[in-house]
């Protein structure tokens, strides 16, 4: 291929990665933008024990919740390689029988929400104030379960067949009945953490009506729905399999993040709280550079799906490209402004000033982080689900454990620079992989 066509076939490909990119960008930041308003109308409160008893329950919720995360990023790579292969009955037997499984198991999280609350808590070891609280916060948040694991699945599908619209159309609307209940049910009504927790199942639900009613105009034309469509138990154990190595890597990356919490928590609901605050500027990066990660499952997976290796490595050059230039926007966002944004989030004067504190840990993190998501993204259209949960299990247990034990005595900073050395020891493991995946040209060669 000369130069010039290989500069077109590029910028075209930059130009789908964008035309996927900015919708889901715009999806993915409503996402901590209901972290934001929660920590905000919490934060203004004349207590941090509501801010911390959000953060303790939130994390759980991540565990519980995310260890399923293979019902959104399974569902993609599944769905972007049946787009590529152009088989409308893969496409929406996926879809089904990914939505019966997230029923399901959401049902089982109910069943069992006491003993799972529980055993979260007493592993955080939060202060009784805030226990208390959590408990209350976690008894009401549990009853979205079923519906937050459908959200998993509608969303994978969609970004799969290439509608980031339809994500996006999705949780906008969904995120903004949530800010609003915030806003009535914390600070006119006076339900703190139990409003911000009623707030989110009734948001949870909202997201999930919408979203199928999204997807039932999205249906591959001439394709009826029959008993076929929704298979056998063999099917849906075949799902389940193949996305293990995903809830594994899921795992591990959530226990790291409650650990996180539960640490902060141990020295003291200050350093609990103000930990929160800037998680929230993390998952505000995470969702905004996903947006390109998720392009990039999409192209990678469609690229499987067609078996074009050249459409691979240029849409995995795009997506690098992009998220660079991200981190790098986000970095400087944060040094400039960043005790500005802390301020928006709390108005408790101890607080703010103990977030602060540890404010250039936030400076590190777009660039630290970014090539983690990057590389998910890739190797979730890939479907190398297996190297993604083996990175993972390295990273946190190889690097991230060690590195917060040798900096115990450096109290909460030690803490987050356990965290940052966790995401560059993912940026490394799968950056290797990767370079020595298209060194040799397997990257097509996998379970």
């Amino acid at each position: 291929m000369n130069p010039i066509t290989s500069k077109n076939a590029l910028g075209a490909i930059d130009r789908r990665l964008w035309a996927l990119a900015w919708p889901l960008m715009l999806t993915n930041l409503t996402v901590p933008l209901l972290g934001l308003v929660d920590t905000a109308v919490l934060g203004h409160l004349d207590s941090p024990e509501y801010l911390g008893a959000v953060a303790v329950g939130a994390n759980l919720f991540s565990i519980l919740y995310w260890t399923f995360g293979f019902m959104r990023m399974g569902t993609t790579g599944l769905a972007a390689q049946a787009w590529g292969q152009r088989d409308p009955f893969a496409q929406v037997a996926l879809l089904l029988r990914s939505l019966v499984l997230a029923v399901g198991i959401g049902l089982l999280l109910i069943l069992f929400h006491k003993p799972l609350i529980a055993l979260g808590l007493e592993l955080m070891d939060p202060s009784p104030a805030v226990a208390e609280l959590a408990a209350e916060y976690a008894g009401i948040r549990i009853w979205s379960a079923p519906a937050v694991l459908c959200q998993y699945t509608l969303v994978g599908w969609l970004i799969g067949t290439q509608f980031p619209r339809g994500p996006m159309v999705m949780l906008i609307i969904a995120n903004g009945i949530n800010i609003v209940l915030d806003v009535l049910f914390v600070t006119v009504l006076g339900w703190n953490s139990r409003g911000v927790a009623m707030a989110t199942v009734t948001a949870e639900y909202g997201a999930t009506a919408i979203g199928l009613a999204i997807v039932l105009t999205r249906m591959p034309e001439g394709q009826r729905l029959t008993r076929e469509l929704f298979g056998q138990l063999a099917d849906y154990l075949k799902i389940l399999r193949v996305n293990r190595y995903i809830m594994v890597r899921t795992i591990a990356l959530l226990l790291v993040l409650a650990f996180f919490t539960a640490q902060g928590a141990r020295q003291g609901d200050t350093i609990l709280a103000a930990n929160a605050v800037l998680i929230t500027f993390l998952l505000l990066i995470s969702n905004a550079l996903d947006g390109f990660a998720n392009a990039a499952e999409a192209l990678i997976g469609e690229a499987v799906g067609k078996g074009s290796r050249r459409r691979f490595r240029a849409v995995f050059a795009s997506a690098l490209r992009w998220s660079l230039w991200g981190a790098l926007i986000l970095t400087i966002g944060f040094v400039l402004g960043g005790r500005w944004l802390i301020s928006l989030l709390t108005g408790i004067e101890e607080v703010r000033i103990t977030a602060w504190h540890y404010l250039p840990w936030l400076w590190l993190l777009p660039f630290a982080s970014v090539w983690g998501f990057l590389f998910d993204g890739v190797f979730i259209g890939a479907t190398r689900t297996r190297e993604m949960q083996n990175t993972m299990l390295f990273s946190a247990f190889v690097v991230f454990l060690p590195a917060w034990w040798l900096t115990t005595g450096w109290g909460n900073h030690g803490l987050w620079f356990a965290l940052i050395s966790l995401m560059l020891a993912r940026a490394a493991s799968m950056g290797w992989l990767s370079w020595r995946y298209t060194q040799s040209g397997t990257w097509f060669e996998h379970e």
